[in-house]
């Protein structure tokens, strides 16, 4: 039999991945059919203009200083020591510069940690609701997947469920916190007791890594405070991203950080070196580089984002939504007035309204809503969740 073009991995991760290319594919042909009227909740993607703070930075760091401006450029020095000075006055946990690695955002920053830790026969436990790329980014490695739910209603980590799901072949555990798409900041109390789990573990099998994503510990409402779980399980990796706090995704910068009590460090720095290189040169751009310093200093306008949260949950609310308030995060995750999320969605999408419904997030009977739609935006949409809610009585 004649072999087709694709490998056998590819085909089952293009499998696993291709609803989310069909869901996208689907949001952009209405955006772009519906440009004037669309109110786009899909993703956190900006729905408004940049700073002129934001865009000089950029500027400013294209303009060469030397021959050697566009060379290439790995981990650059300075944006290490920015990156080691910030996460230690941040989260009061010591980092060192060596030990920060700048990636192409937090996707390429989770892709190359999977490839350096994992082999075959390995197996990574993720949270679940997950990010949609976790997976297939895991199968890619040559590891599996297991997955372990939040509790329900209180969107707490299950560090008992945790526990029974480790195996002999846990290699690694993907907490994302703030949690994505819940809105949960996971408590110091859950985040000690997983450390006391994992070291356990570690013991009695092989090393379990802890893989943070924090792509939102920035993006706190309510005068919330952050502690990661970096702080608590020495075994572990900080795994950022400034597209969120910067609201400028398509702009890829990110970075893997070693807190100064793992164990591995020294061993894990040129893995991570080797990782970076083989995945396709996930280093960022010489010049986001460049800019990191003013970048640092810039964030997301956390009073309107919270303003808009306010807004959207007391309105869904008043329809008769039920919907609990997000901790952190851009994201609202109300329960769909249908038991098939995916054909509300559709009801949504007649109102010009599109939202991500929760099956794409392994989190069926909900949707998603993203609080980088503009002002305009939301106020146009309220009357439309509310005639969708009304179709479905």
């Amino acid at each position: 039999m004649s072999r087709g073009p694709l490998s056998e991995p590819i085909q089952r991760i293009a499998a696993v991945f291709g609803n989310v290319v069909t869901y996208f594919t689907r949001a952009q042909e209405v955006r772009e059919a519906r440009r004037d009227t669309v109110s786009d909740f899909a993703a956190g993607d900006p729905q408004e203009m940049q700073s002129d703070a934001y865009v000089e930075a950029l500027r400013k760091a294209t303009v060469p200083e030397n021959p050697y401006w566009y060379q290439y450029v790995m981990s650059n020095p300075n944006a290490q020591r920015i990156v080691a000075s910030s996460l230690t006055d941040y989260l009061g946990v010591p980092f060192e510069p060596e030990d920060v690695t700048m990636t192409n955002a937090a996707i390429a920053a989770i892709a190359v940690t999977f490839r350096v830790l994992c082999q075959p026969g390995d197996e990574v436990i993720i949270i679940q609701p997950p990010h949609f790329l976790y997976e297939p980014m895991i199968m890619a490695a040559g590891a599996s997947t297991v997955r372990v739910p939040v509790e329900d209603g209180t969107f707490d980590l299950d560090v008992d469920g945790i526990e029974a799901a480790i195996t002999p072949n846990t290699r690694a555990i993907v907490v994302n916190t703030p949690h994505n798409p819940t809105g949960r900041i996971f408590p110091p109390d859950q985040l000690e007791r997983l450390a006391a789990v994992l070291t356990a573990a570690s013991e009695k099998h092989q090393p379990i890594y802890l893989l943070s994503d924090e792509a939102y510990n920035r993006i706190l409402f309510d005068d919330n405070t952050f502690r990661s779980p970096v702080e608590f399980y020495p075994r572990s990796l900080l795994l950022y991203s400034y597209g969120k706090v910067l609201l400028a995704p398509g702009e890829r910068i990110g970075y893997i950080a070693m807190p100064v009590t793992n164990p591995d460090r020294e061993l894990l720095r040129m893995g991570l070196l080797a990782g970076q290189v083989i995945t396709g040169w996930a280093f960022p751009n010489a010049t986001l580089q460049y800019a990191l310093g003013e970048l640092e200093q810039l964030s997301v306008d956390m009073k309107h984002m919270q303003a808009k949260r306010d807004r959207v949950v007391e309105s869904l609310r008043g329809f008769g939504y039920e919907l609990h308030v997000p901790e952190a995060t851009f994201y609202l995750m109300p329960k769909s007035p249908l038991e098939d999320d995916v054909a509300f969605c559709e009801l949504l999408l007649d109102e010009d309204i599109i939202a991500m419904p929760g099956k794409m997030l392994e989190w069926p009977g909900y949707f998603r809503l993203s609080l980088t739609a503009s002002d305009d935006m939301i106020e146009r949409a309220l009357p439309g969740f509310e005639r969708a809610l009304a179709k479905t009585r």
